[in-house]
C-alpha cells in the first residue's frame, strides 16, 4: 500500500469514527420524527429554509449529544457487549478530540437555528441538549431505575422542535407528537434492557430489571404498551390526522400489544431484543403513517382539479 493510498484509508476511518461518535440511526430517527413535525405543522409545504436549517441544526446538536453521551458513558460502554466497537472504547478516538468535535459540531447547529430559523427552536434545541447529555446521563442514568421514564422526555423533543422551527410557537398537536414518543420510549428500551440486564448490573447502572426484576419490568413494559395504544390514536381525535393514519395507528401498536404480551407470559429467548428492534420500527412506520395521511388529502384534491 503506498503512503497516498494509506492516508486515504487513515482518513475514511477517522471520517468514519466520527460519524460513529454521533450514533447515526439514533440521530436519523430524531431528525426524521422533527421533519415529520415540521411537515405537520402546515397545511402544504414547509418553507424550503425551515426544513433545510431547521433539520440541519436540530440533526447537529443531536450529534453533538451523542457524542457527549459516549464521552461520558465510555468507561460503561466497554463492559458491555452492544457498546464494545465505540470508537472512544476502541481508542480511535480520545475524549479531547471528541470533546472540540462535539462543541464544534454543537455550536454550529445553535448558530444556525438562531440565525436561519427561530430562537425558540435554538433554546429548546439547546435544553433537549443538556437534558440529555447532561441530566440523563450525567444524573439520571445511574440513579434512578426511572431514568428511562425521566429521561425520556430529551427523546421526544423532536417533534416539538420541528413544529417550531416553521411556526415559532408550541400547539397542542406539537405536544401530542411528543407525548407518542414519550410513552414509546420505556417500552422500547426496557425490552433491550431486559436482554442485556446482566450486563447493565455489571456496570452498575440500576436500569429497572436490575432493580425490580425482570418480571416486573415485563409488566411494566406491558402497561406502557397499553397507555402508547391509546396514545398513539390521539392525532385521530385531536383533528391532526384522518382515518388512514388510525388503522395505520391499531395495526401498528396493535401488533406492539402482541410483543409486549408475549414477553409478559410467553417468552423466549431473544424476544426482547426482537420486540427493541420492532419498537423502532414501529416509530418510523407510525410518523410515516402521519405524514402520508397529512398529504393525501392534498394530492387527490389536486388529481381531481387537474
Amino acid at each position: 500500500m503506498d503512503s497516498a493510498t494509506s492516508a486515504s484509508a487513515t482518513l475514511s476511518q477517522r471520517l468514519n469514527d466520527y460519524y460513529e461518535l454521533c450514533k447515526p440511526r439514533v440521530v436519523l430517527l430524531i431528525v426524521f420524527t422533527a421533519m415529520v413535525g415540521m411537515f405537520l405543522a402546515v397545511p402544504t409545504m414547509v418553507p424550503i429554509s425551515a426544513l433545510v436549517f431547521g433539520t440541519l441544526g436540530i440533526g447537529l446538536m443531536s450529534a453533538s449529544a451523542a457524542a457527549v453521551n459516549q464521552m461520558i458513558d465510555v468507561q460503561a460502554d466497554s463492559r458491555m457487549q452492544r457498546t464494545r466497537k465505540r470508537p472512544l472504547v476502541t481508542g480511535h478516538l480520545d475524549t479531547r478530540q471528541s470533546a472540540i468535535f462535539a462543541f464544534a459540531i454543537g455550536a454550529l447547529g445553535m448558530a444556525i437555528l438562531l440565525v436561519f430559523v427561530n430562537a425558540l427552536t435554538a433554546w429548546l434545541t439547546l435544553f433537549a441538549l443538556i437534558g440529555y447529555a447532561g441530566i440523563y446521563t450525567m444524573y439520571l442514568k445511574r440513579a434512578t431505575p426511572q431514568n428511562i421514564v425521566i429521561g425520556g422526555a430529551a427523546g421526544a423533543a423532536p417533534p416539538i422542535l420541528g413544529w417550531t422551527a416553521v411556526t415559532n410557537e408550541v400547539s397542542i398537536d406539537a405536544l401530542i407528537l411528543f407525548l407518542i414518543i414519550f410513552i414509546w420510549t420505556p417500552p422500547h428500551f426496557w425490552a433491550l434492557a431486559i436482554d442485556r440486564a446482566k450486563e447493565y448490573a455489571e456496570v452498575d447502572i440500576p436500569m429497572l430489571p436490575v432493580t425490580h426484576g425482570i418480571e416486573h419490568t415485563k409488566t411494566q413494559v406491558l402497561i406502557y404498551t397499553v397507555i402508547m395504544f391509546g396514545v398513539s390514536l390521539l392525532p385521530y381525535f385531536s383533528g391532526l390526522s384522518g382515518l388512514l393514519y388510525l388503522a395505520s395507528a391499531v395495526v401498528l401498536s396493535g401488533w406492539f400489544l402482541v410483543y409486549a404480551v408475549r414477553l409478559k407470559w410467553w417468552a423466549r429467548p431473544g424476544l426482547g431484543m426482537k420486540m427493541f428492534g420492532y419498537s423502532i420500527v414501529y416509530l418510523m412506520l407510525l410518523f410515516t403513517a402521519l405524514l402520508v395521511d397529512h398529504y393525501v388529502p392534498l394530492i387527490a384534491t389536486g388529481l381531481q382539479s387537474f
